[in-house]
């Protein structure tokens, strides 16, 4: 029987109730490392908030950075 402790990162992926993310969930939404993340969350590339002591970054603020990256122009384009 499986545990029922271990989260099914499928499952997580298509949950639309979450409202804030961990900053390791969002790293796996984005299928990047988590050291990646928390760099791109530091620089202000990844929106995130406070609260309490804890980082947050809520769901669409990975849907904009995406977008981003899709319209930034590419260094290979020259």
């Amino acid at each position: 029987m499986a545990d029922p402790l271990v989260t099914s990162p499928v499952l997580e992926a298509v949950d639309g109730s979450l409202v804030l993310l961990t900053v390791e969930e969002a790293a796996r939404r984005l299928r990047i490392g988590r050291t990646t993340c928390f760099k791109l969350v530091s620089t202000g590339e990844i929106e995130s908030v406070m609260v309490g002591r804890l980082r947050r970054v809520p769901p669409d603020a990975l849907r904009a950075y995406v977008a981003k990256l899709r319209h930034r122009p590419s260094a290979l384009a020259a």
